[in-house]
Formats: structure tokens, C-alpha cells, sequence
């Protein structure tokens, strides 16, 4: 039987529901982006974050998802401005269902160059930078 946490992980990205992926994260939720030096922390900047990678990332796939306890970590591929792009999302639940920590690894690096600058366009246009 599939995790019920990470099928509302899936159905927040696959679906773009917003309002399951705020409702997922905590409200003090730490954020590990590869595209920032240091973690951002809380969910309103978690949530931006997210929604904007979502928008970004063209034709995101999910290969393997290991899951122990209240740990997952998922594999995935997606393109970025005509760079392919291949990472991990590293996710720390809390009992409640609520991610608590989010860490993401992306690879190689010019899909990350391609990655960070779109992200910091969108954090520059919303007043965020």
C-alpha cells in the first residue's frame, strides 16, 4: 500500500494543488534549496519556493522514492530552459503528516546555473530579493 503522505506529495506536484501543498507543510518547515547558500525557514517561503520550481521544471518525473519512517527521499528529472535536469528531494515528516524538512540536491550544473537564475528572477520580481 502506498505511503498516504506521499500521495498527497504526489497529487500537491502532479496536480499543482495548492492548497494540499500548503497544508502539508508546517509552518516552521526548513527549506535546503540548491539555487541558496543558506536554508530558508517557514512555510509561506517554503510554499514559494515550491510553486515556483513547479512552474519552472517541464516535464518532472519521479523515478525511485525510498521511504524509512518519517524519512523519504525521491528521485527525479526534469528539464530547465532546454537543460536536463536530475536530483534527490530529501523529506522529514513530522507524525502529524507535516513536512518539517525539505532538502533538495540537483545535478549537473549547468541545469542548476539554469535552475538558480530562473528562481532568483521570480524571488527578484516578488519583492523577495
Amino acid at each position: 500500500m502506498a505511503d498516504p503522505r506521499l500521495q498527497q506529495w504526489h497529487k500537491a506536484v502532479f496536480e499543482q494543488d495548492q492548497d494540499t501543498l500548503r497544508e502539508l507543510l508546517h509552518p516552521e518547515v526548513e527549506f535546503y534549496s540548491p539555487a541558496f547558500w543558506k536554508p530558508k525557514s517557514g512555510q509561506d517561503i517554503a510554499f514559494f519556493i515550491l510553486t515556483t520550481v513547479i512552474d519552472i521544471f517541464e516535464d518532472f518525473t519521479y523515478h525511485r522514492e525510498w521511504i524509512d519512517g518519517n524519512e523519504m527521499a525521491l528521485e527525479f528529472s526534469a528539464g530547465v530552459n532546454g537543460k536536463s535536469v536530475k536530483g534527490i528531494d530529501l523529506i522529514r515528516w513530522n507524525d502529524a503528516g507535516q513536512i518539517t524538512h525539505f532538502e533538495v540536491m540537483v545535478r549537473p550544473l549547468n541545469g542548476l546555473a539554469q535552475l538558480a537564475e530562473q528562481i532568483g528572477e521570480r524571488f527578484k520580481q516578488a519583492g523577495l530579493l
